[in-house]
């Protein structure tokens, strides 16, 4: 049952982490872009948008991630493991961000297209954000790989 379920874990962090990341990060280029075009404002705009709702839906999606880590790692056995419980601690922080900051500024970003455009300050502090989004991802990856400690050998 624990390989199912570390299948299955590894498989939702790549369908659904991966393209959030993606799109993500993409979303503060693409709102640059939007602003500087002009006769192709609307079709920058649907694509700026396109990113803000696939960030939406994944970010939705990719809570699969650490519900599934959970039991995977209750099938192991590796519940209390201290590299388990940080990385545990830095998934929240990265919810935590792409919920509470990320996908509010993109919102924002999208509500000032429509209007007068975002300042060129949000897009770079949503840049910085989204960036330590994926930073703090990165670093539970590395966790769930080397796992400190772990008498796998890996």
């Amino acid at each position: 049952m624990s390989k199912l379920l570390l299948s299955l874990h590894v498989l939702a962090a790549v369908l659904f982490i991966g393209p959030v990341t993606v799109a993500a990060s993409m979303f503060p280029a693409r709102a640059r872009a939007a602003l500087a075009a002009d006769a192709d404002r609307p079709a920058a705009v649907a694509s700026v948008r396109m990113l803000y709702r696939i960030t939406r839906v994944y970010a939705i999606m990719g809570l699969t991630v650490p519900a599934l880590g959970f039991f995977t790692a209750q099938s192991m056995g590796v519940l209390g493991d201290p590299w388990l419980l940080v990385s545990i601690a830095l998934t929240a922080v990265a919810v935590g961000v792409l919920l509470l900051v990320v996908l509010p500024r993109q919102e924002g970003v999208l509500e000032a297209l429509d209007g007068t455009g975002p300042d060129p300050a949000t897009l770079s502090r949503l840049a910085m954000f989204t960036g330590m989004y994926s930073l703090l991802w990165t670093v539970v990856v590395v966790l769930m790989v080397v796992r400190p400690g772990s008498t796998t050998g890996a």
